[in-house]
């Protein structure tokens, strides 16, 4: 990713085939049901944008956006996000493994600080918490 310092990487496995995971990731209607987002644009291929307005918990509306860096379909997303104040983009890679009907999948970061490296994982264990309880209920 980069040679910041701070990164974290999570690994889960998801009871779900790789194909309806990907489509979780890269379907708008899909995302926005799991990822308790709203409004979202994903246009899925390297250097397409995407863009959302997350909704957290007591409803603020958190607007984001930014930019596929790498896509291999059922395999690798690679994705920036615009961070105000930064000249770069945080970048996130969520990797696919199909094992059967089941799929493993890894977020991983990496950031200047342990502080924004720590926010960022609790955000992607929220993440990871919706795509499972979404797949398992459809």
């Amino acid at each position: 990713m980069s040679s910041k310092g701070y990164d974290y990487s999570i690994t889960r496995t998801l009871d779900a085939p790789v194909d309806k995971v990907w489509n979780a990731w890269t379907k708008n209607d899909e995302y926005g049901k799991w990822a308790h987002a709203e409004e979202v644009e994903l246009d899925v291929r390297p250097g397409g944008e995407w863009r959302s307005v997350m909704v957290i918990p007591g409803g603020a509306r958190v607007p984001l956006t930014g930019t596929y860096t790498e896509v291999v379909p059922k395999e690798r997303l690679v994705l920036g996000m615009n961070v105000p104040g930064s000249d770069e983009p945080a970048l996130m890679a969520a990797d696919f493994v199909a094992e059967g009907n089941k799929t493993k999948i890894t977020l991983s970061q990496t950031f200047d600080t342990a502080e924004d490296r720590d926010q960022a994982e609790q955000g992607s264990n929220m993440l990871l918490d919706g795509l499972t309880a979404y797949l398992a209920e459809n």
